[in-house]
């Protein structure tokens, strides 16, 4: 396989980009990750910043009423991000040394996410 023909992060990344804000309550976010089936939303927010279906399962565990909690609480921040020019194996070894499962995909702004779905995906 020739370097032209290797899919980059832009061939497979999901978009439009789904967000929410540091204010609103996990239980919103929980509801929109269920309703459009996605496992992540970015958090607008200086550091970049994620909340996961992992976030939400971590606060979960450790006892915390996530019926009070908001995005800011249980949210990663100073997350990676990927461009959308970087090859699929070079998402594969940053997921793989970070241990993630979402890659914000930044171009000057957000333009999308990568998840370690669209890597199987890539790589079957």
């Amino acid at each position: 396989m020739s370097q032209d023909d290797r899919e980059t992060v832009a061939d497979v990344m999901s978009t439009p980009l789904e967000t929410i804000s540091g204010d609103e309550t996990v239980m919103e976010a929980t509801k929109r990750m269920r309703e459009t089936d996605i496992n992540a939303l970015v958090v607008r927010t200086s550091p970049r910043a994620i909340i996961s279906s992992t976030d939400v399962l971590d606060a979960v565990a450790a006892g915390r009423d996530v019926s009070e909690l908001t995005v800011s609480d249980v949210m990663t921040t100073d997350v990676e991000t990927a461009t959308p020019d970087l090859y699929m194996e070079e998402v594969a070894a940053m997921m793989t040394t970070y241990g993630i499962k979402h890659l914000p995909v930044v171009d000057d702004d957000y333009v999308g996410m990568v998840s370690s779905t669209d890597v199987t995906a890539h790589l079957s």
